[in-house]
């Protein structure tokens, strides 16, 4: 096909990445509707995530599918742990848990690693382009409502120091999408992948707004 791989994956996953974009939670968080304990325990889940992707990076670095986009500048595990530390408190692992959407989207993720470096690749994407992009709004928001400081502790993740370009990273990163080396079959695995991906984040933000409800 002419069309480049990645334009086919944010072709064929758009339906499924506005549906995690427009959760009822996400919306309540942005919008300012729901206190800092909602945004920590956002970011508790997204360690567990972050963990399994980068536990499995350095194995994967001289993978021929994953490892070209196996890179340092990317990883998010030692921010999220700083913000957790200056959410929770220096005990911040002591009262850590997994949400069972979370427990699921992680093991997921560790499978791939371990198993299918396409469906790494996936994940990856899912995970850290949207980080480069929306999760820039995130940052703007949580920083106006409670306060912290601009690109500091407490929002930490969503800064990509070692990036000094996100736009022109972003392109480098699609280049490396079309570049990815899978056959035709391959690649729709991983767009369907991909989709599976946005599936495992819906489902994580439908259990924190369970666990956040508005009052009425």
């Amino acid at each position: 096909m002419d069309t480049p791989f990645s334009t086919q994956i944010r072709v064929a996953s758009h339906e499924q990445h506005t549906e995690a974009e427009t959760s009822p939670f996400m919306g309540h968080l942005l919008g300012g509707r729901l206190g800092v304990e909602a945004y920590a325990r956002y970011t508790e889940q997204l360690w567990f995530v972050y963990r399994a992707l980068e536990d499995a990076a350095g194995s994967l670095a001289g993978d021929p599918v994953a490892g070209p986009f196996v890179r340092p500048e990317l990883m998010r595990t030692a921010a999220l742990e700083r913000d957790l530390a200056h959410l929770r408190g220096p005990g911040w692992r002591d009262g850590l848990t997994a949400l069972p959407a979370t427990a699921a989207y992680a093991a997921r993720v560790a499978e791939c690693a371990a198993t299918w470096t396409g469906g790494y690749v996936a994940h990856h994407y899912t995970r850290y382009l949207g980080d480069l992009s929306g999760g820039q709004i995130i940052r703007d928001r949580a920083e106006k409502t409670w306060g912290f400081d601009r690109k500091g502790d407490g929002v930490r993740f969503y800064v990509f120091e070692e990036i000094a370009n996100p736009a022109a990273f972003k392109r480098l990163y699609r280049e490396l999408l079309d570049a990815v080396e899978a056959d035709e079959l391959e690649r729709r695995r991983i767009v369907d992948e991909c989709k599976r991906a946005f599936d495992f984040n819906g489902a994580v933000f439908r259990e924190l707004d369970a666990e956040f409800p508005l009052s009425a």
